[in-house]
This record gives structure tokens, C-alpha cells and sequence, in this order.
């Protein structure tokens, strides 16, 4: 059984940042008869919460809205350094983040699954499994569906399995999931979080407030830098409770499951998503035979490593959801040395791009550059021995890469950056690739 929510910190209510997750929380308070206000500094779509009855101000910081509020809800894309933030905290008002809020208005079980790669796949396979085992669950989080748009929907004994991004843990209170999952931790959004060690703790806000009767789990390594009081279950090395073996063989306490080789998606960091998946699921009481057969049939996802087409003996493949360095070297060591005309670059997020260089010098043909980080990662790949060139954009990108690809080869978009300076979200992105893809096919 879940744990009882707090209340919620009463309204009036200012949602600031009017993307996915802020327009499912105001429409949720207001499928609640709260008095809701939203606003955002840039001017999306705001019709559907016109239409509900919300009080919506586009381009516009909103702190002057701040004294018409008791409580402003935060977005994830919105920084602690926003003014209308600040102006809510120096006027006292309950600052409340979006995963928080939507966890507090819904009841059910909920598995945070956590990392900075990974997540997305996980929390995928996490739902097929429970729909192998005919369990009622729900996807939801920053795969796409915002939590707060199951407020009232859900059905009451589905468990939910919600990735959950460090721009939503940061923001959160009492949060307090049933299980939680912590798959990795690289450096990462160091241009939001300033510091590798603030980026950490916001991830490690899914485990702080667990109770003893929660599940936590992580790699064997990391398990033990865990905050909270939750039972541990860990995967990844000899001895875990979930473990590949030498000969192969995935096992959850000794006894075999499958073999890695029967694993439907691709890549050693696959198996890592896959024992994670079947750490917390099993930890759960999951029968193991429908923990099996998910992970021998479970896709993939779109965007990540995502083959969208072959096209001449060439590969087409879609990785837009590898917005870091750690991501796109998992991508890259996913094929073989020499065959990769990469297509890489984008908003850069403070990151460092040096560890991409040895990478890419053994395992790319070429790698056409894009969008404001092209002459940041120009410099950092400059002594990796492989052609480089500033195609500006995705089109001309991929239109270079595809006349120089042979049969055998793969065209990659798997970019180590951030989408926001030429497309709305990674997801656009990869729309964008497979689109183009597609045209030239």
C-alpha cells in the first residue's frame, strides 16, 4: 500500500513555465475548482487552458503575479534562478514542482526511475513488464506524459513508473516513492545544476525520504551512497541480487532468468536497463516468468537508437535522446570501429567533450557538426583523425553524411547536446531525422 500524500499547499495557484508538465498541473488544480494563473516567459499553445478556465499571461516573467498566489508551481524547464522563482520565495509563497504536486493528487504506487542515462528505456520496460504480467501500470514522467495528467484518470490499483529528470527531483519535498531506481550518474546538465555534486544530490532526492518498507536500487557500486531508509536491491556486478554471470546468463539471486544474448534491444548498456528493470520489478513480487518473456520482447523506444531505415546497405539511425557525452559514447561503442558517419552538436550544457574524442577517432568514418555547440565539439574532437565538418543543421547534415556512406555503414544522429537551440525538445529532433530520412528514401 502507498504511502498517505501531504496535503497540498492551498491556492490561489501561479503555474510558471507553460510546457507539458505545467499545463497538466493547472489543468489538474482546476479539474480540482482551483483558482489557477499561468504563465510563461515564451508563448506556447495556451488554449486548452484558456478553455478550462485558467487565467494565462504569455511573455511574461509574471512576478508581478506573484501577490495574486498562495502557492506557485513550479515546471521542471524553469530554473530556481527565474524572477518570478525569487519573487514567490521573497513573498513567502509555497514553491511546489510539478512531480511533486502531481505525486501529492495521486495515490497510487509509483516507481521513480532515475539516472542520467537510461531512463527512458527503463521505465519503458518497467510498464512491459508489469503488462506481460497482466498488471495495471502507467507510464509516465518525462518520457512524455506529465504525472499530473493522470490526476483523476488513472485507474486506482495501476502502479505507475515515472522517469523522473533532475530538474523535477530538485524541485520536490516530501516526495516518497515506493521504489526508486538509480541507474547511473555522469556529469550532466552542469550549465542548470552548476555542479556535478548538486546534479548528484538532486537524483538522490528520489531515495531520501523513502521509508523501510520502500524498495531502492542501484548498481552494487553506487548502493551503499544511497540516502533514505529503504531496503536495497542492487544489479550490475557478480554478487548482486540481479547479476550477469560469466557465462552470460542474467540471474536474480542465483537463479537464471535469460540469457543476455535473448535481450530484444541492443548494446551492453541495455543489459544494464534491463537489470534494473528486473531488479525492481522482482524486488516487487513480479512473477519471474513475466519479468522473462518482457525482456526477450520488450522494442526499445523511439529516439534511442532507434532504427528508422536502411536505405543502400546504409543504416539510418536515430539516437536524439543522447543529450549528453556519456550518452553518445554509449551510442557510438553500440558499432563497429570505423563505421559511423556521425551527426552530432547542438546546446552544449556546460559540458565537457574531451572523453567523445577517443571514442569517436575509433569508431567514426565522419562527423558532420550542428547547430551553436558545432565549434565547441569541432575543438574538442579536433585530434580524434576523423573528417569533421559544420553542416549548420540537420538537413544539410544528414545530407552529407548520406553521400558519404557505403553499404555497411550507419548514418547516426546521436548529437551529445541539447535540442533547444534549433528544435523545441530532442523529440522534434528525431521527428525531424526520421522525416528526412524518410524524403531521401
Amino acid at each position: 500500500m502507498s504511502a498517505a500524500r501531504p496535503p497540498l499547499p492551498g491556492g490561489p495557484y501561479l503555474v510558471a513555465g507553460l510546457a507539458r508538465s505545467g499545463v497538466a498541473a493547472a489543468l489538474a488544480l482546476r479539474g480540482r475548482g482551483e483558482e489557477v494563473i499561468g504563465v510563461d516567459a515564451g508563448a506556447p499553445d495556451a488554449g486548452r487552458l484558456a478553455a478550462a478556465g485558467v487565467e494565462v499571461h504569455l511573455d511574461d516573467s509574471g512576478e508581478q503575479l506573484v501577490t495574486r498566489a498562495r502557492t506557485l508551481v513550479k515546471s521542471p524547464g524553469v530554473p530556481q534562478e527565474a524572477p518570478v522563482v525569487a519573487a514567490a520565495r521573497a513573498a513567502g509563497l509555497a514553491v511546489v514542482g510539478e512531480l511533486e504536486l502531481a505525486w501529492r493528487l495521486v495515490p497510487n504506487e509509483l516507481i521513480a526511475v532515475t539516472g542520467t542515462n537510461g531512463k527512458t528505456t527503463t521505465t519503458e520496460l518497467i510498464g512491459h513488464v508489469h503488462r506481460a504480467a497482466g498488471l495495471p501500470v502507467a507510464v509516465a514522467g518525462n518520457v512524455g506524459t506529465a504525472l499530473a495528467s493522470l490526476v483523476g484518470s488513472v485507474e486506482p490499483d495501476a502502479t505507475i513508473a515515472c522517469e523522473c529528470s533532475s530538474f523535477q527531483l530538485e524541485d520536490t519535498e516530501a516526495f516518497a516513492p515506493d521504489a526508486a531506481v538509480l541507474l547511473n550518474v555522469e556529469p550532466d546538465h552542469l550549465d542548470r545544476h552548476g555542479t556535478f555534486e548538486a546534479y548528484r544530490a538532486a537524483k538522490l532526492q528520489a531515495f531520501a525520504r523513502q521509508v523501510a518498507v520502500a524498495v531502492a536500487v542501484a548498481p552494487a557500486e553506487l548502493a551503499g551512497g544511497l540516502p533514505g531508509a529503504a531496503r536495497r536491491v542492487t544489479f550490475g556486478a557478480p554478487g548482486a541480487d540481479v547479476a550477469r554471470t560469466g557465462d552470460g546468463v542474467i540471474r536474480w539471486r542465483g537463479a537464471p532468468l535469460l540469457a543476455a544474448g535473448e535481450l530484444r534491444i541492443p548494446g551492453p548498456h541495455n543489459v544494464q536497463n534491463a537489470m534494473a528493470a528486473a531488479a525492481v520489478t522482482l524486488a516487487r513480487g513480479v512473477d519471474p516468468d513475466a519479468v522473462r518473456e518482457a525482456l526477450r520482447t520488450f522494442p526499445g523506444v523511439a529516439h534511442r537508437l532507434e532504427l528508422v531505415a536502411e536505405r543502400d546497405g546504409v543504416a539510418y539511425v536515430n539516437d536524439s535522446k543522447a543529450t549528453n557525452v556519456a550518452s553518445a559514447i554509449v551510442a557510438l561503442r553500440s558499432h563497429a570501429p570505423g563505421s559511423v558517419h556521425l551527426i552530432a552538436g547542438g546546446r552544449t550544457k556546460d559540458q565537457d567533450f574531451a572523453p567523445l574524442a577517443p571514442v569517436v577517432a575509433q569508431r567514426c568514418a565522419t562527423v558532420q557538426l550542428i547547430g551553436e555547440g558545432a565549434g565547441e565539439l569541432a575543438r574538442a574532437l579536433a585530434g580524434a583523425g576523423v573528417p569533421l565538418h559544420d553542416a549548420g543543421d540537420l538537413a544539410h547534415a544528414l545530407a552529407a553524411a548520406r553521400a558519404a556512406a557505403r553499404p555497411g555503414e550507419t548514418v547516426l544522429l546521436s548529437p551529445a547536446c541539447a535540442s533547444f537551440d534549433q528544435f523545441p525538445d530532442y523529440e522534434a529532433r528525431g521527428e525531424r531525422f526520421r522525416a528526412l530520412v524518410t524524403e531521401g528514401g
